[in-house]
C-alpha cells in the first residue's frame, strides 16, 4: 500500500538531487524499496562530500560520517537537506519523520529514540541523537520489529546481540525482525570471537581454527551462567529449539540440548560442548565427526568398498546419470558397481542431478523430465521399488528462487513419480531452506542436506530440516593405495538406508517392437505429459487429437521405426518424440498452407512456399539437405541426389513427405543423421556430435531433439519440453526390449 510520506520522500530525492547522484529518478510510488534506500544513501554521501557515490553504506561512508558528525541532533545537523534525508529515511522505515521540512525536531528525536529501542541499542546510545551505526541501520531494508510471523524469542536474541556488541568496530546493527538470517548467524560468530578476547580486526565472523580452538575450552553445563550461556542459549533459540533465551544453564536447557544432540546425531551429553556449539553456529558443524554415509563421483571398487567399510561407512550415495558424459567420467554408477557395493555388505542411495546450477534450470516441465528420467535410470541400474531418489538442487537458491522455480520443479518430479505408480520415493538434495520448503510442500519425504556449502544463503541462518536423512559436512580422502577414494562425508540419521540388494541391471540392447501390453499405458502417459504442458487430449485448436498422433507416429509404423532404429543405432524414442511432437502441433492454418502450395505447383509449376508439411512437419530444403547428405555418406540408397534450387525437386520430396507417413518417419532418421554430423551445408553451426549410439547422454539427447526443430528459438526452449516426452517414450521402449 502506498504511503504518501514515502512518496514525499521519493519526490524530495528527485527534486533535490536530480542529476547529482548518478542514478535514474526514483519511482514515486509511495512504496519503500531498495531503490529508495539506495537513493537516500547516495544523497547522504553527496552531503558528506564523498565524490564516488554508491548504493552501499560502506566503510568510507561510515568513517566520513563518524569523523564529521559523530552525533546528529537539532544542534549538529549541518543542513536542511541533511535533515530531510533523516526524516525521509524514518518514513521509509515506518517511523514518524515530521513534515520532511529540514528540521531535526521533537518528532524526529522521538522516532530516533524508539528506533534505537527497537534495535536494542538504547542503553548503549540513549536518547534521540542519531549516531553513525544507527544511521547505517536506518538506510537499509532491515526491520526492527517482528514481521511475517517473526519469533519474539529470536527478536530478543537479535536485540541482545545489538546492544551487547554494537560498539565493536566490525559489528553492525542486525535486524530485530524475529527471523534468523545470514547477518544474524555471522553476528553470532563475531560475538563468540569477542567473548574469546579477539581484538577488532582479528575477529572476522568466520568459524576458523582460532574460534574452534577457543570454543573447545568453553563447554557450558547445568548451573553455569554468564555471557557464554547467553550465547549458547541464543544459538539454541536461533536453531528453533524450544528454550528460553537467558544467562543461566537450567535443567530445562540441558534437556533441550540432549534432544537437539539426539536429533542432530551428536553425542548426547546435555552439555554445550564443542560439537554442539559447532552445530549451532555453522551448517557443517564439527567436521571431525565421522559419518556413516558418504557420496561421491568415483566408482566403488572392491578395494574402495573395503576402505569405506573400515571407515565405518554403511550408506553410499551414487549418481544415476552423468548428464554430459564428461568429467568426472565415473560420476554415474558404473557397470557392476552396485553388485560390488552389495557384496561388501554396504548399501546405496541414488542421487539424480542434471545441470541445476541456477534457477533457470528449475521449473515444472524440467521436474517432470527429471522425474521420468530418474525412474528410467534407476530401473536401468537395478534399483528395486521403494528406493528413495534424491533430486539435487546444487546452487545457492534464494528464498524467492525456491518459491518461483524449485517448488514447481519438485511438483513436476512428484507428478512424474506418481504417474509411474510411485515405484520410487522422492528425496531432495540441497541447502537447508530448499530441503525444508520442498518437504513442507509435500514434494519430498526426506532430505539430503548439502551443509558443507556453509556460505549458501539457504544454509546460513536456517535450522537442520526435521526430515534430514543425510547431512553432508566435509570432503575427505579415506583408504590408501588401490582403496584410496575421495568422498563427501555424511552424517546419517537413519531415515533413509538406501538399498543393499539390487535387480539385474538393464543392459544397452537394441530396440525391439513395442509389446502390446505397454501400448495402453504408454498412450496414457504420453497424453498426461502433454496435458501437463497445456496440450488437451482432444487437440484443442490444433488439427489432431492425442490418440491420432500417438497412433500415427508410434503404433502404426512401429515395425518401420524399429527397423530404422536398429539400422542407424538411434533410439526409437528420438524418432517417436520428434514425430509425435510435430504432429501435435499441426494447425488448420498449416493444412491450408499445404493446400495452397499444392494448388500453386499444379497451376504454375512453381514451388512457392516451403512450409513444413506432413506428420513430422518437414520442409523441402531440410529434406533435400538431409537426404542428399545421407545418400552421399552411404547412410541411405535408392534415391537420386536432388537440386535444392529446383522447384521440381523440392516439390517432389515435399509432396512425398506430405502424402507418405512412412517416408516422413524415415526422413526423421535422415534429418537426425544429418544433424548429428553437424548439418554440413545447412543452417545450423553446431559441431558434429558423437556417432549415433544407444547410450547417448542427456545432453546429446537434448541436442538431437533441438537440432531437429532448428537453430533458433523456440527450438531451444521446446527441446527441454520434448526431452521430458522422450523419457516417457523411452520408458516403454525400455520395458519392451527387456521383457
Amino acid at each position: 500500500m502506498a504511503d504518501e510520506m514515502v512518496r514525499k520522500a521519493q519526490q524530495f530525492i528527485n527534486g533535490a538531487y536530480e542529476g547529482k547522484l548518478g542514478i535514474d529518478r526514483i519511482p514515486e510510488t509511495g512504496v519503500t524499496g531498495w531503490t529508495t534506500m539506495f537513493g537516500l544513501t547516495r544523497a547522504l554521501q553527496y552531503e558528506l562530500g564523498i565524490t564516488s557515490l554508491s548504493d552501499t553504506f560502506g566503510p568510507t561512508t561510515l568513517s566520513t560520517l563518524t569523523s564529521k558528525y559523530p552525533t546528529l541532533n537539532s544542534d549538529t545537523v549541518p543542513s536542511a537537506n541533511f535533515a530531510r534525508i533523516i526524516q525521509s529515511a524514518l518514513y521509509c522505515k515506518g517511523y514518524d519523520g515530521g513534515d520532511i521540512d529540514g528540521t531535526y525536531n521533537s518528532r524526529v528525536y522521538a522516532s530516533i529514540t524508539r528506533l534505537k529501542q527497537n534495535m536494542g541499542v538504547d542503553f548503549t546510545y540513549p536518547g534521540g541523537n542519531l549516531v553513525p551505526k544507527v544511521f547505517k541501520g536506518l538506510l537499509n531494508m532491515d526491520a526492527y520489529v517482528t514481521v511475517n510471523g517473526g519469533s519474539d524469542s529470536i527478536q530478543a536474541v537479535q536485540r541482545w546481540l545489538n546492544g551487547q556488541y554494537v560498539t565493536r568496530k566490525d559489528f553492525f546493527i542486525i535486524p530485530a525482525d524475529g527471523h534468523h538470517s545470514r547477518d544474524v548467524a555471522k553476528s553470532m560468530l563475531f560475538a563468540v570471537q569477542y567473548e574469546l578476547g579477539m581484538a577488532d580486526g582479528t575477529a572476522n565472523g568466520v568459524f576458523g581454527p582460532g574460534t574452534q580452538s577457543g570454543l573447545k575450552s568453553h563447554t557450558v553445563a547445568t548451573g553455569d551462567s554468564g555471557p557464554w550461556v547467553q550465547l549458547f542459549s541464543a544459538g539454541m533459540v536461533l536453531n528453533h529449539r524450544p528454550v528460553s533465551f537467558g544467562g543461566t544453564f537450567t535443567s530445562g536447557l540441558a534437556s533441550a540440548v540432549s534432544d537437539f544432540q539426539s536429533f542432530a546425531k551428536l553425542p548426547v551429553t546435555g552439555k554445550g560442548d564443542f560439537s554442539t556449539w559447532a552445530s549451532l553456529l555453522v551448517s557443517y558443524g564439527d567436521q571431525a565427526r565421522k559419518g556413516e554415509a558418504c557420496d561421491g563421483v568415483t566408482r566403488i571398487t572392491p578395494a574402495r568398498a573395503a576402505a569405506l567399510k573400515a571407515e565405518g561407512i554403511k550408506y553410499i550415495g551414487r549418481y544415476l546419470t552423468n548428464p554430459t558424459g564428461g568429467k568426472p567420467y565415473e560420476k554415474a554408477i558404473q557397470e557392476g558397481e552396485l553388485q560390488t557395493i552389495a557384496d561388501a555388505g554396504l548399501r546405496c542411495f541414488p542421487i539424480y542431478q542434471t545441470y541445476g546450477r541456477d534457477a533457470s534450470d528449475f521449473n515444472y516441465i524440467a521436474g517432470r523430465t527429471a522425474g521420468q528420467a530418474a525412474v528410467n535410470a534407476a530401473l536401468d541400474h537395478g534399483f528395486k521399488a521403494g528406493a528413495r531418489i534424491f533430486f539435487a538442487v546444487d546452487f545457492d537458491a534464494l528464498d524467492e528462487d525456491v518459491t518461483s522455480s524449485v517448488l514447481p520443479h519438485f511438483k513436476g518430479i512428484e507428478d512424474a513419480i506418481a504417474d509411474d505408480g510411485n515405484r520410487y520415493a522422492v528425496g531432495v538434495y540441497g541447502p537447508r531452506n530448499v530441503c525444508t520448503r520442498v518437504s513442507e510442500a509435500g514434494h519430498a519425504t526426506a532430505a539430503f542436506v548439502s551443509d558443507m556449502s556453509s556460505g549458501f544463503s539457504g544454509n546460513f541462518g536456517y535450522p537442520l530440516p526435521e526430515n534430514w536423512a543425510y547431512d553432508q559436512i566435509v570432503t575427505r580422502t579415506v583408504g590408501s593405495g588401490d582403496g584410496a577414494i575421495e568422498i563427501d562425508n555424511n552424517i546419517a540419521s537413519g531415515r533413509d538406508t538406501g538399498q543393499g540388494s539390487f535387480n539385474a541391471p538393464r543392459t544397452q540392447k537394441p530396440d525391439t517392437r513395442l509389446d502390446d501390453s505397454v501400448l495402453t499405458a504408454m498412450q496414457t502417459d504420453v497424453g498426461k505429459y502433454m496435458e501437463s504442458l497445456g496440450y488437451p487430449l482432444d487437440g484443442g485448436t490444433r488439427s489432431y487429437q492425442h490418440w491420432k498422433c500417438f497412433q500415427s507416429t508410434v503404433v502404426d509404423h512401429d515395425a518401420l521405426i524399429t527397423s530404422l532404429s536398429n539400422k542407424y543405432n538411434l533410439r526409437k524414442a528420438l524418432i517417436q518424440t520428434s514425430a509425435y511432437w510435430e504432429m501435435r502441433h499441426i494447425e488448420p492454418l498449416d493444412e491450408a498452407a499445404w493446400e495452397a502450395t499444392i494448388l500453386a505447383y499444379n497451376t504454375t509449376g512453381k514451388f512457392i512456399k516451403d512450409s513444413s508439411t506432413g506428420i513430422a512437419k518437414q520442409r523441402a530444403l531440410t529434406l533435400v539437405g538431409a537426404w542428399n547428405h545421407c545418400l552421399t555418406k552411404g547412410y541411405a540408397t535408392g534415391r537420386p541426389i536432388l537440386d535444392p534450387s529446383s522447384d521440381d525437386d523440392k516439390y517432389s520430396i515435399w509432396k512425398k513427405a506430405h502424402d507418405d507417413e512412412e517416408f516422413a518417419l524415415t526422413s526423421v532418421f535422415m534429418i537426425d543423421m544429418w544433424d548429428i554430423d553437424g548439418k554440413p551445408g545447412g543452417d545450423d553451426n553446431s559441431p558434429a556430435m558423437r556417432s549415433p549410439r544407444l547410450d547417448y547422454n542427456d545432453s546429446e539427447i537434448y541436442d538431437v531433439l533441438r537440432r531437429y526443430q532448428g537453430p533458433a528459438e523456440p527450438a531451444f526452449s521446446e527441446a527441454k519440453k520434448r526431452l521430458g516426452l522422450y523419457y516417457v517414450m523411452e520408458k516403454y521402449n525400455a520395458i519392451s526390449r527387456n521383457l
